[in-house]
């Protein structure tokens, strides 16, 4: 709900119950004053006829008969409300009745009854009513035509500022360019956004220079160093050297693991700078079947059986090459390492989502926990245990959901990738088949 809509609703609740509130208390205030006067015009009457009465100023009773009603018998006193037959208007209309005895030299003692017609004192009520509820009317459409109006012209400029932010991307190295409103309060939010910008702008600049900077100073010497014990490993002084050879080796291994932990932390820091902005709709079917078969000499190696199922129509997605490339390699790299000798993968592709399950090794606990960077399913391993956390950052780059599951005692190990849904996918899901393994 917009500010302006829940303000202007208390004040519509809030004005509502005054107004009703406000209404009651005229109403049985007006109805007060009016059969008050009423009942002070029959007082004045009475006072008259007992005047008259005591001047001996009275005609007889049978000429009152005509002009007041007039009983004989004792009749309760004082003021009451009554509904009488009205013979103008031929209807029982509300009336205010007085009565009280008067006292007619040589008749004796009658009780007179005077009354007065309360029509015109309702119909004054109503029409106060009437006035009253119109102007509620008035006051209410009048708050939400400001409202609209404060919408459409007062928050114009928080509404640019908005756009701006929604629009705003820091890979154009650019700061925030907000105009100045009128308005005191917008000018100093987008003073604060424009010097905000600024900052992120310096302090993206500066780290993606270093970034850059380091990736490039690190990654020449150890090339360097890994040419260098290629070819001190193929030196002769080390056969006759059984101690030497052991220790190069376990260098120049350390030197590859360190290459790699290099490569993934660069590739982690420029995701994370969101530095691949550059993407291009990208056919994951054919790129799935040649890493695969760049996968084949491994899966000989592993005796690997495996099995890959993928619709005939194209699977697009708008993505970076590079990323792409990444995010299959790391899952078909990560469902090789941590399998068992002679074990299974199964490979599904479909307009819906990728899924890669796999044998491998029973783990405890959350299985969502390798998503971590350095988490391993086993710690003695050379895998740097970056992988998964590169597949997770390209899937949190493109919005794609990712799953990890383990099932059968925890030794069958599923990753499921379910694309963007905005992304281009065939309406039907793909029926899924038996996979054929391969040995």
């Amino acid at each position: 709900m917009k500010l302006l809509a829940a303000t202007t609703r208390y004040y519509l609740v809030l004005n509502v119950l005054l107004f009703g509130m406000g209404s009651v208390a005229l109403y049985h205030g007006i109805n007060w004053a009016l059969r008050t006067e009423v009942s002070e015009q029959l007082s004045i009457r009475r006072q008259e006829l007992l005047n008259k009465a005591r001047a001996n100023e009275l005609p007889p009773v049978a000429q009152l008969e005509a002009l007041l009603i007039i009983s004989r018998k004792p009749r309760p006193e004082g003021f009451r409300d009554t509904i009488l037959p009205d013979n103008i208007e031929h209807e029982m209309v509300p009336h205010r009745v007085l009565t009280f005895p008067l006292m007619v030299r040589g008749e004796g003692p009658v009780w007179v009854t005077l009354q007065k017609s309360l029509v015109e004192a309702e119909d004054l009520v109503g029409v106060v009513l009437g006035v009253m509820l119109g102007a509620l009317a008035l006051l209410l459409g009048g708050m939400v035509m400001l409202n609209r109006w404060f919408a459409a012209r007062l928050w114009a400029p928080f509404r640019n500022t908005l756009a701006a932010l929604r629009s705003y991307d820091l890979q154009q190295h650019q700061p925030l360019k907000l105009a100045t409103p009128a308005i005191a309060e917008f000018a100093e939010l987008n003073q604060a956004l424009t010097t905000l910008s600024q900052r992120l702008v310096e302090e993206y600049e500066t780290l993606r220079e270093f970034t850059a900077n380091a990736a490039h100073e690190t990654q020449t010497p150890l090339a360097i160093m890994q040419a260098q014990l290629e070819q001190l490993l193929q030196l002769p002084v080390l056969a006759e050297d059984p101690a030497a050879a052991p220790l190069v080796a376990d260098l120049y291994g350390a030197t590859l693991r360190l290459s790699r932990l290099h490569q993934a932390l660069s590739l982690l820091s420029k995701i994370e700078n969101r530095q691949f902005a550059q993407a291009v709709p990208v056919r994951l079917d054919q790129l799935l079947e040649e890493k695969v078969a760049q996968f084949e000499p491994l899966f000989e190696a592993r005796e690997l059986r495996y099995g890959i199922d993928v619709t005939t129509e194209p699977i697009i997605q708008v993505m970076h090459p590079g990323l792409a490339d990444s995010l299959l390699q790391n899952l078909l790299q990560n469902a090789v390492k941590h399998n068992v000798r002679g074990g299974e993968v199964a490979i599904k592709l479909s307009p819906q989502g990728l899924r890669i399950s796999n044998t491998g090794p029973a783990v405890q606990g959350d299985p969502a926990r390798f998503f971590e960077r350095f988490r391993k399913h086993n710690a003695a391993s050379e895998s740097p245990g970056l992988g998964l956390s590169i597949v997770q950052q390209i899937c949190g780059y493109y919005g794609f959901g990712v799953e990890y599951t383990v099932s059968k005692g925890g030794t069958r190990h599923t990753l499921r990738i379910v694309w963007k849904p905005s992304m281009p996918v065939s309406a039907q899901k793909a029926e899924a088949q038996p996979l054929a393994m391969h040995q």
